[in-house]
């Protein structure tokens, strides 16, 4: 039996992966920054990897079953030793790829001197990808996964395959506990 038919399938696999990424001059980022992450996940190289991930009902099961459709993930992450090595006009620039009708903002937390996006892109009621992109003074990551994910299901990956552990939700301080009641 010839191969020619599943070197096509991987050749297009790869094909449709490389379309839908982020374009960007990462070089530039990552010559400035004193520590990268670099992941680069598509086709068989992201099942071969999932494949080290145990089976079962805890976090890394979930990862496992999360990765299993997944046509590719890609995480570029920059840590700069002072601030401004990166612009507004490069965050500008990501974000730009991600407006509509193909993407949707789905959360745009701006702060004073920090600010993180989650854009999601739907083909009917199907997740065809997710981006994350989450700016701070020293830092700068991004997250592309291709491929059906439930965006509720995100966290699960966090920590694993380069992707960074991320609070889903509004930061909060824990409560103090209530003082002890006296008895009358």
């Amino acid at each position: 039996m010839s191969k020619l038919p599943y070197l096509f399938i991987l050749t297009a696999c790869f094909a449709f992966a490389q379309d839908q990424r982020l374009q960007f001059d990462w070089g530039a980022l990552a010559a400035k920054a004193t520590e990268k992450v670099d992941v680069n996940l598509e086709g068989p190289v992201l099942q071969m990897a999932s494949k080290f991930l145990t089976e079962g009902k805890g976090d890394e099961g979930k990862a496992k079953r999360l990765v299993q459709g997944l046509k590719g993930i890609f995480v570029k992450s920059f840590t700069f030793d002072k601030e401004g090595q990166y612009t507004a006009a490069d965050v500008a620039a990501i974000r730009s790829q991600l407006r509509a009708p193909d993407w949707s903002n789905i959360v745009d937390v701006q702060e004073k001197r920090e600010s993180t996006g989650i854009f999601l892109k739907m083909k009917g009621d199907q997740t065809e990808g997710i981006v994350v992109v989450a700016a701070e003074p020293k830092e700068l990551t991004v997250v592309q996964i291709i491929g059906p994910i439930d965006p509720s299901m995100l966290s699960e990956l966090g920590g694993k395959f380069g992707i960074p552990k991320m609070e889903m939700g509004p930061k909060h301080t824990p409560k103090k506990p209530a003082p002890p009641k006296k008895d009358d």
